[in-house]
């Protein structure tokens, strides 16, 4: 979603339609100090990890939110246990890369994080009883 603290103004772009429809989470390591300014118009829940591998963490928020109604985005190997939790687990295979337990723990696979969201979008019937959407921020 990031990259060096940077969100490109097309995600947030595209994120922002999001969060008429779905309660919408970031969830970071916020490694460079910027997720409050990045964020700042755009009506996203922002949870900053406390342990910076945040694996643990990342599962238990969804567990907390509710898997069951939760559509979880994520690309590196500590969001492996969150795209298995929620009831849809969209990885990520960008410039980063994808971690392999991360992509074996996946529903859907796409491209980029536009991707991810762009089918959310397009797809009303698929995901018309899903509530909530987590977003792994990146080294925001």
């Amino acid at each position: 979603m990031a990259h060096k603290g940077k969100v490109n103004n097309r995600v947030l772009e595209h994120l922002s339609l999001l969060t008429s429809k779905y309660k919408v989470y970031v969830i970071t390591a916020d490694t460079y100090g910027t997720v409050s300014e990045a964020f700042k118009d755009i009506d996203v829940n922002l949870l900053i990890l406390k342990n910076e591998t945040g694996t643990i963490e990342k599962a238990n928020w969804v567990k907390e939110l509710g898997p069951e109604h939760t559509i979880a985005i994520g690309n590196g190997r500590n969001d492996r246990d969150m795209l298995a939790i929620a009831s849809v687990g969209i990885a990520v295979c960008g410039s980063e890369g994808l971690a392999v337990e991360t992509l074996m723990s996946a529903d859907v696979v796409v491209h980029d994080i536009i991707d991810a969201i762009s089918m959310i979008q397009k797809s009303k019937s698929s995901y018309c009883n899903f509530k909530r959407i987590v977003f792994e921020g990146g080294t925001l």
